[in-house]
């Protein structure tokens, strides 16, 4: 018996291999990762563990002992090269390793500044594993100028630990608003408000033009033709899902590794979970970005792959934590037409609610769990809530649960 190979030991390769035996699968399972460490949690690179408030085996999704335990061959430092899908064999670390059924969870990969334009200059740094950050760090200190590129999530993250640590910020967003694809305008006006009231300079409908400097970045000029003495640049534009490997062994590519309802690639010995994946939603195709993403889905490959035929019905929810706000994200907000805002308890505390027509999408809530958890199981369940209830602070957020 091959066994089953999972290629790529993040957060979505962790989990489908751990479900595999934790569902009583007693073959062989091989996990294979390009870092040299076992496999970690990715958000708080960019928050705690930047800001020194995390140990790097703080990170670790399990004791590295849990793979010896559970007696998963666990290859790390190792990069696969090529997957013979006639063999059912992938070359990885110079070995040729047999599967019977393969599970691709390779991830993602930022997307980087053209060379032709200062991205391949010293000093520019991008967000994404722990290589990436560990170089990063020692340039936060404090009285230093870093200019970040990008009003996603990752960009003003980064923006928030800068800023905490005493560093100067510049925080370009080439889109006429920050959080432009992923947020409501009330959204990113509330966090431009955030970001500016503690100190960062925040340019939008901006975007750079080149980065200057010998071999390492010294300055940037804008789109609208100003330029600044910056120290460094985090670049922080997005990410690819990582499909290099699967083309090469001519899987079905389709904004990701094109997978079915349960999991399964063109192949029917091969599978997909997380970043790298897109499966069937709504009648299109949905590929997300997000740590329970990733495990909900490696858990159901899992379990696929021993049988189960459940297809994967996603139910997402994200977060960030910028400054001492915690933003908390329930459902997808793709079509909204209408925001319905709910103040909180306090200041700063509030949440926005996304309908399309009557029906409750998603809501953003900023420092209010309650808002967030009554509006995930809400949205769960595929129910709604009336507007003008949710609008109404004297409204009892339980109570709608229950309407």
């Amino acid at each position: 018996m091959a066994g089953i190979v999972v290629i790529g030991a993040g957060q979505a390769g962790a989990s489908c291999a751990a479900k595999l035996r934790a569902l009583g699968h007693d073959g062989p399972i091989t996990l294979i990762g390009e870092e040299a460490v076992p496999p970690y949690q990715r958000p708080p690179l960019s928050k705690k563990y930047l800001l020194g408030e995390m140990a790097l085996e703080r990170l670790f999704l399990r004791p590295e002992s849990y793979y010896a335990e559970a007696d998963i061959a666990l290859h790390l430092n190792c990069s696969v090269t090529a997957i013979d899908r006639k063999d059912r064999v992938v070359i990885a670390g110079g070995q040729t390793i047999g599967y019977d059924d393969l599970v691709l969870t390779t991830g993602s990969v930022p997307r980087r500044l053209p060379g032709r334009i200062g991205g391949d200059l010293e000093g520019v740094h991008v967000v994404r594993d722990l290589k990436d950050v560990d170089s990063m760090a020692p340039e936060f200190v404090a009285g230093r100028h870093v200019l970040i590129v990008g009003g996603g999530y990752i960009g003003l993250e980064a923006a928030a630990v800068a800023a905490s640590r005493g560093l100067k910020v510049t925080l370009v967003e080439m889109g006429a608003r920050i959080l432009q694809r992923v947020a409501a305008p009330e959204t990113s006006e509330y966090f431009r408000a955030l970001h500016r009231a503690h100190g960062v300079d925040l340019r939008e409908g901006i975007g750079l033009e080149t980065l200057l400097g010998e071999t390492r970045v010294t300055a940037a000029r804008l789109s609208d033709g100003s330029e600044l003495d910056v120290d460094f640049v985090i670049v922080g534009v997005g990410i690819t899902p990582a499909t290099e490997l699967a083309e090469m062994a001519g899987l079905e590519i389709e904004n990701g590794i094109r997978t079915d309802a349960f999991g399964r690639s063109s192949d029917p010995h091969i599978w997909a979970a997380g970043d790298c994946a897109s499966f069937p939603h709504e009648g299109g195709r949905l590929r997300l970005e997000s740590v329970p993403n990733a495990i909900d889905m490696a858990e159901c490959v899992a379990a696929n792959i021993l049988g189960a035929e459940t297809p994967y019905v996603p139910q997402p929810w994200f977060w960030s934590d910028q400054y001492d706000v915690k933003l908390q994200i329930a459902g997808l907000n793709t079509g909204y037409d209408r925001i319905v805002t709910r103040p909180g308890d306090g200041a700063g505390h509030v949440s926005f609610w996304y309908y399309k027509g009557d029906r409750l999408l998603a809501v953003d809530a900023m420092n209010e769990p309650r808002a967030y958890m009554v509006g995930k199981r809400l949205i769960d369940a595929g129910k709604s809530a009336d507007p003008a209830r949710v609008a109404d602070p004297a409204t009892d957020l339980k109570a709608l649960l229950s309407a």
